[in-house]
């Protein structure tokens, strides 16, 4: 109840105890000055203040944090940004909440530590399999039971992990858009059949994105996916599909008495004609490369940049901090054998500054 009704019920109340048969008459105002009006309190759906960084707003009965972020930032993916800001999960009635406008510290630096992103690398899946059993050799390692997968997926969206596109990374290695905190990266190599049957459903029923890298000369052999299924699979609008070169040779392999000019043009055809034939025939941009075997070199470097390559991933493991080389950025892989407790450990979303 505001203060102003509250004031003219204490007066009424003296009044009627001291037995007056009406208060006494207020003393006349000139005309020319009439009283301010009484303020109103903030009604639900109100902006309470603004400045060119913030926006102080008290929420709609049920209004989710989604809406609010369509409303003052433009999309509701951006919704973790008020999130972390506030230290809620959603609006409570009744709570005014600020809506940060401009990044607020993009490059994830506290006082005593930094944000990384860890990327997951994953090859092959199968509809059934033995588990967590050991496999027999390193093909079958890279083999990933859909359940572990399942499971996978399930722990980071009930432990509040954000899957982000790989191509997000841009910004935040250019410290001009910050990612939430708990950020991680799907990707898959190589092209399996197995991304489509297995692997989609499970992204699907998350809405989480992730990154295939295809080498194109497997496209449509064997349990390769075929062109229509990397067409189906781009269609989902969950899965964006990047070069992992031409035939998947380790492009630091040079052959006896080859030319550096040679060893060059080698490059050239492993990186530029898979973009190519990617572009062709999904029209859309890939700026994005997979290392066949995660090895690159000063040659290999030189002719990404070139071709205007944006990032590019290793398969050495870790998370990747804002001053991270984007053309060599760290991928953890996931393999058969890991069970839950395992996979926990290999999402490094923060560094102790100081840390080796």
């Amino acid at each position: 109840m505001r203060q102003g009704v509250l004031g003219a019920l204490l007066v009424a109340t003296v009044w009627l105890a001291a037995g007056c048969t009406a208060p006494p008459k207020a003393p006349l105002v000139p005309a020319t000055k009439a009283p301010a009006p009484m303020p109103t309190a903030p009604a639900a759906g109100d902006v309470l203040g603004r400045s060119d960084r913030f926006v102080i707003y008290l929420p709609r009965a049920n209004e989710s944090l989604r809406q609010i972020a369509a409303r003052f930032l433009g999309a509701e993916d951006q919704a973790w940004q008020i999130a972390e800001f506030n230290d809620i999960t959603r609006p409570e009635a009744g709570q005014p909440v600020v809506v940060p406008l401009k990044p607020d510290n993009p490059i994830g630096v506290q006082a005593d530590q930094f944000q990384t992103v860890p990327i997951l690398c994953y090859h092959r899946f199968s509809a059934t399999g033995a588990g967590n059993a050991k496999p027999r050799s390193m093909t079958g390692k890279m083999v990933v039971s859909a359940s572990n997968f399942a499971a996978q997926l399930d722990w980071l969206a009930r432990n509040d992990y954000h899957v982000i596109r790989l191509s997000q990374l841009v910004t935040f290695l250019e410290g001009k858009r910050p990612l939430p905190k708990r950020s991680v990266v799907i990707t898959v190599d190589d092209g399996y059949e197995s991304m489509i049957r297995v692997a989609l459903p499970e992204l699907r029923k998350h809405g989480f994105p992730a990154t295939l890298f295809v080498y194109t000369d497997f496209i449509g052999a064997g349990d390769a996916l075929s062109w229509a299924q990397l067409q189906q699979l781009d269609a989902s609008g969950l899965v964006d599909i990047q070069p992992h070169s031409k035939t998947h040779r380790n492009l630091l392999d040079r052959s006896a008495g080859e030319s550096d000019a040679a060893y060059r043009q080698m490059i050239e055809i492993e990186t530029r004609a898979p973009r190519e034939l990617l572009e062709r025939r999904l029209g859309k941009p890939a700026r994005v490369y997979a290392y066949p075997f995660g090895d690159a070199n000063d040659t290999v470097l030189d002719v990404l940049q070139s071709q205007q390559f944006q990032l590019a991933v290793t398969v050495n493991p870790g998370g990747n901090a804002f001053f991270a080389q984007p053309l060599m950025l760290r991928r953890t892989m996931i393999y058969g054998d890991l069970d839950l407790d395992d996979f926990k450990l290999k999402l490094q979303t923060h560094r102790a500054i100081g840390s080796p």
